[in-house]
This record gives structure tokens, sequence and C-alpha cells, in this order.
């Protein structure tokens, strides 16, 4: 109850999150390749965090393991602003270049940019600042009590359940802008929907797990190729799914069996994700050979 059971709830509520977020962006921006880590809004979210944490411990206090509902709070506040601004630069990019490779290497040169702007606030960190910020960004999903993590698995429900009712606004704009205007659908509204329910799904998960990468990217291209579909009605509940399952995977192989420690969960992700990224380029490639 103590350490197993919110463990469960955090790889299951983080998992359905970043997998759903990751389908999202994949349809807005149209791009196989999109996701949390790879557009860099991960990188923006742990800015976030890192500013309140630094900001905080020079205040005397300790966010990172501080229980306190405001402490999660200014957590989430600070990951979602730094998440949303990485991708209110990626949505003006991307409407002002259409081409998806440019938007690719955009996003990861905002994400290395932001690692440096982190990297150089904790130079100027105290040592214990300093190892507490960099335990958490090696990413965990056993630093959150019982309590915390079933809100966290509700607040995530409760931001996925919406999608299910959006499915057909989604397939069109997965068709094109022209389709989603001939269907009366008003595509810059459900874009500006879409990417704030994914900018909050991946900043709850990036506050209170630190950065999980490939689990956002994986997840969706794993639900197509199950389910040989392309319908989100099918795709979102299936990437919530497999997303979460690929989580609770992540959870037991980075439990070092005989140990107290455990791995950091995103050595896990990668070793499970980044194959299946390789794999997803290697077919386009092959496809547009052809």
């Amino acid at each position: 109850m103590d350490y197993r059971l919110p463990r469960v709830l955090t790889a299951i509520a983080v998992g359905s999150g970043l997998s759903v977020a990751g389908l999202l962006l994949q349809i807005v921006f149209r791009n196989p390749l999109a996701g949390p880590s790879v557009l860099g809004i991960s990188a923006g979210a742990s800015l976030g965090v890192a500013l309140v944490v630094l900001a905080g411990s020079s205040l005397g206090l300790d966010i990172l393991n501080n229980s306190f509902f405001l402490s999660d709070a200014s957590m989430v506040i600070a990951a979602f602003a730094g998440a949303l601004t990485v991708l209110a630069i990626i949505t003006y990019v991307s409407q002002k270049i259409g081409n998806i490779v440019t938007i690719l290497i955009i996003g990861l040169m905002l994400g290395y940019l932001v690692s440096a702007v982190v990297g150089i606030l904790q130079f100027f960190s105290g040592s214990d600042d300093l190892q507490a910020y960099v335990v958490w960004g090696l990413g965990s999903f056993s630093k959150n009590t019982l309590a915390r993590s079933f809100g966290l698995l509700v607040t995530t429900l409760l931001l996925i359940i919406p999608l299910f009712f959006l499915s057909k606004p989604l397939n069109a704009i997965l068709l094109g802008d022209d389709y989603a205007k001939n269907t009366g659908f008003n595509i810059k509204k459900y874009n500006l929907v879409f990417i704030f329910l994914s900018g909050i799904l991946i900043a709850l998960g990036t506050a209170f797990t630190g950065p999980i990468a490939f689990l956002g990217l994986a997840s969706p291209h794993i639900a197509r190729i199950w389910f040989q579909t392309s319908d989100n009605s099918k795709l979102i509940p299936a990437s919530l799914l497999i997303g979460s399952n690929l989580a609770l995977l992540c959870n037991l192989a980075a439990s070092l069996p005989g140990l107290d420690t455990s791995l950091p969960v995103n050595a896990v992700t990668s070793l499970i994700g980044a194959p299946i990224v390789i794999w997803v380029i290697v077919k386009r490639t092959k496809i547009k050979a052809a």
C-alpha cells in the first residue's frame, strides 16, 4: 500500500497521459515522429520545474520532497508553463513551415536550448539541490504517496475522457485541412484544444515523475500496428491501454531483483522505445523509396 500500489497507479497515469498526448501531437502536427521528447516539450516542462525547485531552495523550501498541495500545484503549473511555451513555438513554426523534417529539427534544437538553460541553472545551484534535481530528472514512479498517485490518475483520466467524444474532429484533422473545413470543423479551435490538453498531460507526468522518454512517441505506433487502423475512436483507448501497460512493464523491468534500489525509468523506456522509433523511420524511408 505504501510502495507498490503508488508506483502502479503512477505508472498507469503517466503511461496513459503521455501516450494520448503523443497521439494528439502526431495528429495535430501530422508527423509520425512528433512526441513530448522529440519536440522538446518534456524539456520545456523540466525547465519550468527546475526554475521552481531552485527558486524554492533559495527560500529554504524542499519542493521535490514536499507533499504539501501548494508544492504539487506549483510544480504542475511550472511544468505546464514550460511545456506550453515550447508547444506555442512549435505551433507557430509549423504554421509558417510545412516541412516535417524542418519542424522536427527545430523541436530538437529547442530541446537542446532548454537543456542548456537547465544546465546553467544546475551549475549555479547548491550540491544538495543539484543532486535532488538530477535524481528527479532520471525519472521514477516511486516518489509519490498513495494519495498523490491516486489524484494523478484521476486527473489524467478526467482529461482524457473528453477525447473519446472528439474522435471525429481528430479524424478530420488527420485527413487534411480541406476535408476538415468541408465537414464543418473549426480546425484552429480544435488544434488549440488538443495542444492545450497534450500540454497538461505532459506537464502532469513530468512534474510528478520527471521526464519520461519515448512512451508518448512509441505507444501510438504500437497501437496503429496492433489494431491496423487510423481511426482515432479506436486509437485513443488503444494508446491509453498500451501506454499504461508499457509503463507498468518498464516499472517491472526497472526493479532490480534482490536489491532495494531500481533503475531509472528513463533508461528502461529508452531501451524499449528507441528500437520502435528506428523501425518507424526505416519503414517510412522504404515507403518513400518505393
